[in-house]
This record gives C-alpha cells, structure tokens and sequence, in this order.
C-alpha cells in the first residue's frame, strides 16, 4: 500500500477520519501526500481498544508470542527497508546515508528486545522459616508514546519495542511532518500475524490536542516522550492529575571539550559529523566546542574549514554531506538566532540559504559570555559555539553551566584525564576521542532537564514494567 492520505490505526484496521494536512518536501518544497488529522475523540477510542486488549488478551503473559511479534516486524521493516529509506529522506530531509542508518538500527533494535522479551526474570527472597517473597516483573499497562520528526523511526522503535517486549499495550502520536513514514512503518506491524489487533493503535498529530489527549487518559498507564524540554515539562504536568509514569528524553547542549594533547584531525572529523548530522536536529548534536585556550586559534581554523567544506543539498544526491532543515520556518528561527550570535559574539561562519528549499549552511561563531541565552539554550540546528577554557577546573564548570545534561564528549590522549573528566561531566553519555555513538544494547538518557529514564539497552524497559511483589508463608498456601 502506498499511502497518499495516512490513516490513523486503531485495533488493526485503518481509520481515515479527520481534515487533510498535507507533508511536504523539505527540499524542494514539492507535497509527498496528505494525512488525516487525529482528535481527542480518536485518542479515546484508540486508549479504550489498547486497555481492553491488555485486560482481555494474553499479550502481557505470553513473552515467546511477544518475541515472535517483534521478529516479524523486524522482517516486515527488512523487506522494506528501501521503501521506508527513500520515504524518510523524502519527507525528512536528511541524507540518505543517514536515512539508511536509522532505519538499519530500528531493525536491529527491534530484533535486540524480541531477544530480551523472552528473558525477563524476577526475583525470590526467602525471609525467614517458611516465609516466601517472590517479586514478579510484570507490564505496566497502556503506553501512551509521542514520537518527534527528526528520526521518525528510530525514536519510535526504541520507545515501542521495549514497551512492546514488556508486555504493554500502546497508542502512538507520530510528528505530523513524517506522518507518511510513520504509516508506513505501521503497514509493517499491520502484517505481524502474531501480534493480536490492538496491541498497538495510532493516531496522527494535529496541533497539541492528540498530544494532550494522550497525556490526560486515564485509560494511559506511562507516558514516553522525546522532544523539547519545555513540552517536557508541560507532560509532565499534565501527566500529574492521572500520576502516570512518565519518561522524557529531552533537549540537550552537548558540549565537547577539546584539550591541547589531543589529535585535532581526530576531533575535527568527529566533531563535523557530531554537529552537522540531521543539520543539528538532533538532541544528542555537538552543539558547544569548548577548546583549550593554547589551541583555539589551530582548532578554530580547522573545524572553520571542514564546516565550509560540507557540501548542503538534497539527501537524494550522493554528494550532498548535509541535507535539509524539516521545514522553512526552522530556517527562519536559525537565521534569526545567526544575527543573535554575530551581535553577542564573533561570526567566525556565517551560514546562508540556498536558493531552493530548507537549506542552511553551517554556522560557526566565538562566545565568551556562558549566560547568553545562545550558550545555555538549545539551538537545534547546523549552528555551533566555540568557547575557551584555560584547565580542567573551567572545562568541567564550562561542560556542566547549563540546564542540560545528555551527552558530551572529550578529546585528549590522556587517558587518565579522559576517564576524569568523564566522570566529571553532568551527563548521561559521554564519548571519549568520538562523538555521536549510539547502539540498541548501550542505554541513553539525561540529566538535569535533559530529561528522566533511560531508553535502549536493558533498563530501556524498566519505563514499562511494575514489579510486583507476591507473598506467602508454608503451610498457608
């Protein structure tokens, strides 16, 4: 099926309800197809089919037909790959290199938790003579998930296949700009003969209310978001009325901290693709260069150069290095913010538009002032600063001065010093000599307002399990 209207899905069958928005080509501007707007009513429905499916079905006790479920669908995505590839790239934006890499660790993540869901043990304690404490880990129930559009399929997997694996149930919003890709990959789960209808129901986004919606039914257990700190914060809220577990992986303002031993062509290349993959649309981007003071003008020069040199175009053309933005109007937003930094710190590049499409090419510029609002605030695009440090004290206090903590890096040949500082660093993944490494089996997440819980690896389904504890004494049961 190839969809020019995405449907929502509720209880295994297509529901084409609700106004027509349109997703568009960032590149060329050109309309990919249409989806059907959701509702707070369409988001009743879909709530009310996943509780009953998880009160009235085996799904939640049946780890081997969850394992098998997830197996198919990780086949179903193989068989598609290509399909969902150049869909991505063209309702995305971003490279094809890129689009290919998510798409091959959705699939492999996928398969990873159908592994875990048949090796979820609990746990027995013997208190004294005869008493018995057995602690079982079991679902936590409906999972309400909302997905952003920067990696429409890995941000979706890695919060769906856990939750999938644990046993729950699940109503899914996807970003209205990737909401062809988002069908797509519900066309795949469509077809998993082992998965029973309900166990996952979508409804497209339209404005807040689907989101709202989500957050506010009772008929919702948990709550896992990816997206802005501020929207965070308002789930959170939101989530309270219904005390709803809720798990957040926020903004970030990754830092990476540059120390004269290190081998500058290493940190160069790692830290062109650290900060320019998706154009910065990504949460775990090098998004502050931190340099030491006595090779700032070396570093400074280089990492000018490779930025200069990135080649911006469509994610089709194979020479393109850095694809588009989501949209003109985050455009607009970076240029304002470019003529924020040229008025606060020193352009050392200056990024332009192209002539056609949601192209911005990387911008570069010198702060010394971490207050600014340019430091301490995600930027979410190809726009970096560069701040000096004199030793290792100022390096720490400069990588932790703002609210965010998900992930830095460091560069130096010190070993010592780099597992050091590490541990000193206020985040939840920090690569040593490397920037933006991310696997299914390693856990993700953030401090501070980066965010709470842990998404991929084993403690990636901690989010949507409860352990219960059952007990008894001998001779009573």
């Amino acid at each position: 099926m190839s969809f020019k209207s995405a449907p929502h899905f509720i209880n295994g069958d297509w529901v084409n309800e609700g106004d027509l928005g349109e997703s568009v080509n960032p590149a060329n501007d050109a309309v990919l197809g249409r989806y059907h707007s959701g509702s707070a009513g369409l988001v009743a429905e879909a709530a009310r089919v996943a509780r009953q499916t998880f009160f009235g079905s085996n799904w939640s006790q049946a780890p081997r037909q969850r394992a098998q479920a997830l197996f198919e669908f990780a086949d179903r995505m193989d068989a598609r790959k290509d399909e969902i590839i150049n869909l991505i790239v063209a309702e995305n934006g971003k490279l094809r290199s890129e689009a290919f890499g998510e798409v091959m660790g959705s699939i492999s993540e996928t398969r990873y938790y159908a592994g875990l869901a048949r090796n979820i043990r609990g746990t027995m304690q013997e208190l004294m003579p005869g008493q018995m404490s057995l602690f079982h880990r079991e679902a936590a129930g409906v999972a309400g998930i909302i997905v952003p559009w920067n990696a429409p399929v890995t941000l979706l997997i890695r919060s769906l296949t856990p939750a999938l694996a644990a046993g729950c149930t699940c109503v899914l919003k996807p970003a209205q700009q990737t909401a062809l890709t988002h069908a797509l990959i519900m066309e795949c789960l469509r077809d998993c003969p082992s998965l029973p209808k309900g166990v996952v129901n979508s409804i497209n986004d339209n404005g807040i209310e689907v989101g709202q919606a989500i957050v506010a039914s009772p008929d919702i257990d948990v709550i896992s978001f990816t997206g802005s700190s501020a929207t965070g914060k308002k789930i959170m809220a939101g989530a309270a009325p219904t005390l709803k577990r809720v798990g957040l992986e926020l903004g970030g303002k990754a830092p990476a901290v540059i120390f004269s031993d290190s081998d500058l062509d290493l940190a160069v290349r790692e830290l062109t693709h650290g900060a320019l993959t998706m154009a910065g649309q990504i949460c775990v981007a090098a998004a502050r260069f931190l340099v030491q003071e006595s090779v700032l003008q070396e570093f400074q020069a280089r990492i000018a150069a490779a930025f200069a040199a990135v080649r911006v175009g469509p994610g089709v053309d194979p020479v393109s290095q850095m694809g588009s933005m989501i949209d003109r109007a985050n455009v607009a937003r970076v240029q304002r913010l470019i003529e924020r930094a040229g008025d606060e710190g020193d352009l050392v590049l200056r990024g332009d538009t192209l002539n056609t499409g949601a192209f911005l090419t990387p911008t570069l510029f010198r702060i010394d002032d971490v207050s600014s609002s340019l430091v301490q605030e995600e930027l979410f695009g190809p726009i970096v600063s560069i701040e000096t440090f004199t030793d290792e004290a100022e390096a720490v206090a400069k990588a932790n001065a703002t609210a965010y903590g998900l992930a830095a890096s460091v560069f130096t040949r010190d070993l010592n010093r780099a597992v050091r500082i590490s541990r000193m660093i206020r985040a939840g993944t920090v690569w040593l000599n490397s920037h933006l490494r991310l696997a299914a089996e390693a856990e993700t997440g953030g401090f501070g307002q980066s965010g709470l819980g842990r998404l991929h690896g084993p403690e990636g389904l901690y989010d949507f399990m409860e352990t219960k504890h059952i007990y008894m004494e001998q001779g009573q049961v």
